[in-house]
């Protein structure tokens, strides 16, 4: 009742693997090492070697933060739907487009399982996995200089998802997300899509919240994509690129009322 035992938000404990004999451990964490090292040693002299007027975007361009393309690492991205986890029987997968791009695709299927226990089905996912540093430790993307995430997709005329992880160090804010709907126009053309982050309205564990708040820029740990429309059959969406663009003429923080619950006066 009082902290989180699943990080993933599931109904048990996190299932660990088998135990690892320790010399092979050992045998192991001394081949990486190296590499740890050598990670560390940059990371070191990009802090010396940083200068913060360089890092300033200019007003009006965008800024890629993930491309895809042929060379893109798609290990870098986590696939999942329903059936992974038997809730349902959506599919999918990313990987290339015949031109060369991402491209997210699947079946979504709002079909239940009969098992007593789910109640809602029909989900696609795709989400980018966490930046870490030298030594596996836990890092964030520092997007606080922008205003706006921009994204170049060609989509089926259905709705998607976006979604940005914001993962906190306590276990109250492990599940923490901020989200906003992405509308595609369909046909063969591209589109533009350009989103104030002051639009994205916080939830938990897929529960919107009362007690709104800015996106925390400064400590963003994912970005996703969700097919989950309610709509059963085929979906595709081609990705270009995702980025950021820093607009000064947008000075709103948040969209929203920022409400004072009932339950926030108890005791004054």
């Amino acid at each position: 009742m009082f902290y989180e035992l699943d990080r993933k938000g599931g109904g048990g404990y996190e299932k660990k693997g088998p135990k690892t004999p320790i010399k092979q451990t050992v045998r192991e964490g001394l081949k990486e090492l190296k590499n740890e090292i050598r990670n560390w040693t940059n990371e070191v002299k990009e802090s010396i070697e940083f200068d913060p007027l360089a890092s300033l975007p200019l007003p009006g361009e965008v800024d890629t933060q993930w491309t895809f393309n042929e060379h893109t690492n798609f290990d870098d991205w986590v696939v999942s739907s329903d059936s992974d986890h038997n809730e349902g029987y959506s599919t999918c997968s990313l990987g290339l487009s015949p031109t060369g791009k991402g491209l997210f695709t699947g079946n979504l299927s709002t079909q239940l399982v009969k098992d007593g226990k789910v109640k809602r089905a029909g989900y696609c996912n795709m989400k980018s996995i966490r930046p870490m540093k030298s030594f596996k430790r836990d890092s964030f993307h520092d997007w606080s200089c922008y205003t706006h995430l921009v994204l170049r997709v060609r989509g089926d005329g259905r709705s998607y998802l976006l979604n940005l992880g914001a993962a906190g160090y306590f276990d109250v804010n492990w599940h923490d997300q901020f989200h906003f709907a992405l509308f595609t126009r369909g046909g063969p053309h591209w589109q533009i899509s350009k989103i104030p982050f002051s639009k994205f309205y916080l939830t938990s564990k897929g529960r919107i919240q009362d007690m709104q708040e800015p996106v925390p820029l400064k400590r963003i740990t994912s970005f996703g994509i969700t097919a989950g429309d309610k709509i059963n059959g085929p979906f595709r969406l081609e990705i270009d690129y995702v980025g950021l663009e820093f607009d000064p003429s947008h000075t709103e923080i948040s969209a929203y009322e920022q409400y004072r619950t009932p339950y926030f006066y108890a005791g004054y």
